[in-house]
């Protein structure tokens, strides 16, 4: 099986790379600028052709979500035009697609975990172009998988657990938002999971499995907690730490404006392949285990 991933530093490329080196059957190959561009869409389906794969995951996005508040027109272009015209380009192969998409589709007024028929109504910029990009993906090939994830951290890139760490190495307390409410999601877990389902994806013979699904991790919480966690696992293995201070979020306002519960419910992901990701507080832990021993932070 081979697999073309768009993007070749994002933190789920880089995951699904390490994730498809422990399987013999299987090989991923990334791809990104200059050779294929979102935004310049005559160098999509060249480069996927050249790479003659079995399957596409579109995982390259505008992701700097507050960034986006002043750059729509590019964030429109990445993540709605560009996403479009790599399902386009798999769909003149052949091939099946997996798109990757957030829980930022949701504008967090609902009680309880969102399900995938739940009516979406973005916040941001940024999510009403991922949503943008959803459409144009499924409108584009009929053989789709939109994954809407959450929280993503891993051991590459940026993101939120790497922040804690890094922040708590010069700071005795750090101010955490703990009335915004989610599901902390490791790129690793999700790789993990893709890559069980793309399989299935290339030999499905009807369209039972392709539509929209959640895809996060187990378990729900708000991101001081999930701050507690990651700093309090680095306190027992000799890392960082600090104090965490909740706030709102009205303390602290940002360009884009956040859900307040964007909790996502995978129950339909389990029902269809099987699949049942790990809990979000072992998923932390082995991250964190991870960077501290790596050093990198």
């Amino acid at each position: 099986m081979r697999i073309v991933v768009t993007g070749c530093n994002g933190q789920l490329a880089r995951s699904l790379v390490e994730r498809s080196r422990e399987r013999a059957d299987t090989e991923v190959v990334t791809v990104g600028r200059p050779y294929l561009d979102l935004t310049r869409a005559e160098t999509i389906l060249p480069t996927i052709e050249r790479c003659r794969p079995d399957l596409v995951i579109s995982a390259a996005a505008y992701t700097a979500v507050d960034q986006a508040e002043a750059e729509p027109e590019l964030a429109l272009a990445v993540n709605a035009t560009g996403a479009g015209a790599v399902s386009e380009a798999a769909a003149c192969l052949g091939l099946p697609v997996i798109h990757v998409s957030t829980d930022y589709v949701f504008d967090g007024s609902k009680e309880g975990a969102y399900v995938e028929d739940d009516p979406p109504a973005p916040l941001s910029v940024y999510g009403a172009t991922k949503l943008a990009g959803e459409k144009a993906v499924a409108a584009a090939n009929p053989r789709h998988l939109i994954l809407r994830t959450a929280w993503v951290y891993s051991p590459f890139g940026k993101n939120f657990v790497k922040t804690m760490l890094r922040l708590a190495e010069n700071r005795e307390e750090v101010q955490v938002v703990a009335d915004q409410w989610g599901n902390p999601s490791s790129a690793l877990d999700i790789a993990e999971a893709v890559l069980e389902v793309a399989a299935r994806m290339i030999q499905a013979t009807d369209d039972s499995v392709f539509g929209v699904y959640h895809l996060v991790g187990t378990g729900v919480t708000n991101r001081a907690d999930l701050a507690r966690h990651v700093l309090a696992v680095s306190r027992t293995r000799g890392g960082p730490w600090a104090l965490v201070r909740d706030v709102t979020t009205a303390e602290f306002p940002t360009p884009a404006r956040r859900p307040a519960n964007s909790s996502l419910s995978t129950a339909r992901f389990s029902a269809t392949f099987g699949c049942v990701m790990p809990a979000w507080q072992h998923s932390v832990e082995t991250a964190v285990e991870r960077l501290l021993r790596d050093g990198r932070r």
